[in-house]
């Protein structure tokens, strides 16, 4: 298995796109839709391949603090996780985990002081897990809802 940083181009794009669709056919993601060229744009990609295939993907950009918050200062560069994806027949196998790692080692690279992500998940006992223990995230932030209907 490879697991590298792509360069998107209209291929790729089209590929990223279909696993969305497979991701939101699973209705595991509160709220999660397909991904389009829009969300695409722009996007640093990293990918687990093997034999041609895609088993997984994690795609984010570089950004920068607008203002000061309870995460950090205004003006302070982060790197932000929009989605980390493995397709369902390779899950638990460390894909997830290695595509993080290598966000991880690009970001600290860049001098980067943050790697950040939000989720919006139905199992959040599994994927607080996968972060905070499994990847070592730490825990500062949180939205929490209460559907009323």
């Amino acid at each position: 298995m490879r697991i590298y940083e792509a360069v998107l181009d209209e291929a790729l794009e089209h590929e990223l796109i279909r696993l969305s669709r497979d991701w939101e056919a699973e209705d595991s993601c509160r709220g999660y839709r397909a991904n389009t060229h829009e969300d695409l744009a722009g996007r640093r990609v990293f990918l687990a391949e093997e034999n041609g295939s895609i088993l997984g993907y994690l795609f984010g950009l570089r950004e920068t603090a607008e203002k000061k918050n309870s995460i950090m200062d205004e003006g302070t560069p982060y790197f932000e996780i929009e989605e980390i994806y493995v397709v369902p027949a390779r899950r638990s196998q460390g894909i997830g985990r290695r595509l993080f790692a290598l966000a991880e080692e690009t970001a600290r690279g860049e001098k980067l002081p943050f790697l950040m992500l939000s989720t919006a998940t139905k199992n959040a006992r599994a994927i607080l897990h996968f972060y905070l223990d499994e990847l070592g995230m730490e825990f500062w932030s949180a939205r929490l809802f209460k559907s009323l209907e």
